[in-house]
């Protein structure tokens, strides 16, 4: 068996929800092998991501631990049997692993949500405004480093799911660039609202309501148990999978939904920063 050396954020989900399933059964990884006839340490290499796992192999330990969720199964082989190899791995080795396992997570999410406090999201900026964030970061990068999260920044750009973005006044105000760089991207965010598959709202400054603290992208998987939460640390980014947190965050999004404009008010509340710049 060859180990994996490198395992993606999907690979680890998976791995996961395979120890979540084997410890909701009350086994350890040592009887679990047992009843699977085979070595601890392969279960223990499953269950790190560091092996795959046939759907042979998975579907026998889904029954003995006794689940009988088909869908969610399903949903877990297909994850076992992904061959993907996306468009991100091109970079792999010249940007962080946090920027590959975002492209990976949004090119499988059935559906993305995005809320923005500070900064216009990733997936709606303009390459002027991303070289302005970009040139902001401390430690400073090297135009190399800039350039390429620049042209990695474009490729997450292009995809088609349901992508809903609520963003804060403050964010459509803040000019991370100059006067010339935010009336672009304002431009930008009106062109994007039209499209069939974004949903775009603001939160102005006056509304009522509005308690959020920090930027968030919640990102749908197959089933609602294996969606994801994206938040942004100090080193990268941290993915959020436990079932407790996911409400949390759901409950969240819909709150900050709540106070936020309608779609067609928010394009029209764009247009007024836009000739005011």
């Amino acid at each position: 068996m060859v180990k994996r050396r490198e395992p993606t954020a999907r690979q680890m989900r998976l791995a996961t929800e395979l120890r979540r399933l084997r410890e909701a059964a009350g086994l350890n990884s040592r009887q679990a092998a047992a009843l699977l006839g085979v070595a601890p340490a392969q279960i223990t290499h499953i269950e790190s991501a560091l092996a795959g796992v046939s759907e042979q192999r998975l579907r026998r330990l889904a029954s003995h631990y006794a689940c009988t969720d088909e869908e969610f199964i399903d949903a877990l082989v297909a994850m076992a049997a992904d061959r993907t190899h996306g468009w991100w791995e091109e970079y792999r080795g010249s940007l962080p692993t946090s920027f590959l396992d975002l492209s990976e997570l949004e090119h499988h999410a059935r559906f993305l949500r995005h809320v923005a406090i500070l900064y216009v999201p990733g997936l709606l900026q303009t390459e002027d405004y991303a070289r302005a964030v970009f040139s902001s970061r401390l430690p400073e990068l090297t135009r190399e480093e800039r350039e390429l999260r620049i042209r990695h920044r474009k490729a997450r750009q292009k995809i088609t799911v349901p992508y809903e973005a609520v963003i804060h006044e403050a964010a459509l105000r803040i000019r991370v660039g100059d006067r010339a760089t935010s009336k672009a991207q304002l431009a930008r965010l009106l062109e994007l609202s039209e499209a069939d598959h974004v949903t775009m709202r603001v939160i102005p400054f006056d509304r009522d309501g509005f308690a959020a603290s920090s930027a968030m992208t919640y990102a749908g998987g197959p089933l609602p148990r294996l969606d994801t939460v994206v938040r942004d640390a100090p080193h990268g980014t941290v993915l959020i999978d436990s079932e407790a947190q996911l409400n949390i965050y759901r409950t969240r999004f819909r709150m900050v939904e709540a106070v936020s404009l309608e779609p067609d008010e928010s394009r029209d509340f764009i247009h007024r920063l836009t000739k005011e710049l």
